[in-house]
């Protein structure tokens, strides 16, 4: 007898992300398969809808569906199983010292803060939400007794050292991901006592899924010159209704990760990503180092890098920044900056200036649409 086909059930993210509580309960007990849509402009919904394909039954064995960001192109339908959420939440638990109750931060339409919800129902806590424009010592407050933990983009983490360093000490660990985090921010969040934790781990992982470099649980990790490959319980089945990119990214039990990065002694060290490397004059220069050389600059809150095409360097570096309270930073400043830093080929040779780094339904800065903006207007 034919196995009865499932569909997906689409719920738009609601805005108390509590409301979702029950849904996921069910998901998570392999009963009703998920997805949910993002909040933003009727183009993006409609292009979540088009990646998940509602009318379509879904694949064997995938409970929640999770858009990716489009971060390195299209977004995609990432088919996650209970069995690895359960995997992620019970591997985050044992590593950060027992269960405990959760602060909820981001987005719920993305990996991160689903899996705040998903820890959640796993150990039988509600999670406190940070609501729009509350100081996040007052959220911290309204937490119960007990281990109390938190998962933040860096972006939130700096703002938040600058404002509350006392509400992020609150916490018995402060989770960070969803992009790059400078070591200099890490340095100062530790100088300052906050139990700050780096996570690496995407959508196709169930979310973070290597903290301070050291994998979870029965995760395995391996690196070499195709980039970071990941192994374990937290892996999606693939992507929806596209089984030539799941062939393509998940094969023989390890999922391509495309970023690059080295293994010493069992730690793992992320470079960024291998698409992103920006080759000029023959030398890689990763984005990610070069933001965060330019975020340590005095004349520079924030910071996007990538590359153009250059007809003497092959490419050349491109920054695009927002400057700092009542600054104006310029390329003769922060060329010798970062060349003292990272070395003359990392300099950047084109600097322009930004109101603020957009991001993207997940938290992550959205580079490619700087990339898109800044290179047009100066077409």
């Amino acid at each position: 007898m034919a196995p009865v086909a499932r569909h997906l059930t689409l719920v738009p993210a609601p805005e108390d992300p509590r409301a979702l509580l029950d849904p996921l309960r069910a998901c998570l007990a392999g009963a009703a398969p998920l997805a949910v849509l993002p909040t933003g402009p009727p183009a993006a919904v409609d292009s979540a809808r088009a990646v998940l394909r509602p009318e379509q039954p879904l694949e064997e064995g995938a409970d929640l569906v999770v858009v990716t960001s489009g971060s390195t192109g299209g977004g995609r339908g990432v088919l996650l199983s209970a069995a690895a959420l359960r995997a992620s939440g019970e591997a985050t638990h044992a590593r950060l010292g027992g269960p405990g109750a959760w602060l909820l931060a981001l987005p719920v339409s993305a990996i991160a803060g689903l899996q705040v919800l998903c820890r959640s129902l796993l150990t039988g806590t509600v999670p406190t939400v940070l609501r729009r424009g509350e100081a996040l010592a007052a959220a911290v407050a309204r937490m119960p007794a007990g281990r109390r933990y938190a998962a933040l983009v860096p972006t939130q983490l700096r703002r938040y050292l600058d404002a509350e360093p006392g509400a992020l000490r609150a916490l018995d660990a402060v989770l960070v991901g969803g992009a790059a985090t400078d070591p200099a921010l890490l340095a100062r969040a530790r100088s300052e006592g906050v139990a700050v934790v780096t996570t690496y781990g995407m959508t196709e992982t169930a979310g973070g899924c290597v903290y301070d470099g050291v994998p979870l649980g029965a995760v395995s990790v391996r690196a070499d010159d195709d980039g970071v490959q990941l192994a374990g319980p937290v892996l999606a089945l693939g992507y929806r209704t596209d089984p030539a990119a799941t062939a393509e990214a998940f094969a023989d039990g390890w999922f391509r990760t495309r970023d690059a990065g080295e293994l010493v002694d069992g730690v793992l060290t992320v470079h960024g990503r291998l698409d992103d490397v920006v080759v000029t004059g023959g030398v890689n220069v990763a984005p990610q180092a070069v933001e965060g050389a330019l975020r340590e600059h005095p004349a520079v809150a924030d910071a996007v890098v990538f590359g153009r095409p250059d007809d003497e360097w092959g490419q050349r570096v491109v920054a695009a920044v927002v400057a700092a309270p009542g600054a104006e930073p310029v390329l003769d400043q922060l060329r010798p900056w970062v060349a003292e830093r990272l070395g003359a080929p990392a300099a950047p040779r084109e600097l322009h200036r930004i109101p603020a780094v957009p991001t993207l339904h997940t938290g992550k800065p959205d580079r490619r649409g700087v990339a898109a903006a800044v290179l047009g207007g100066a077409r």
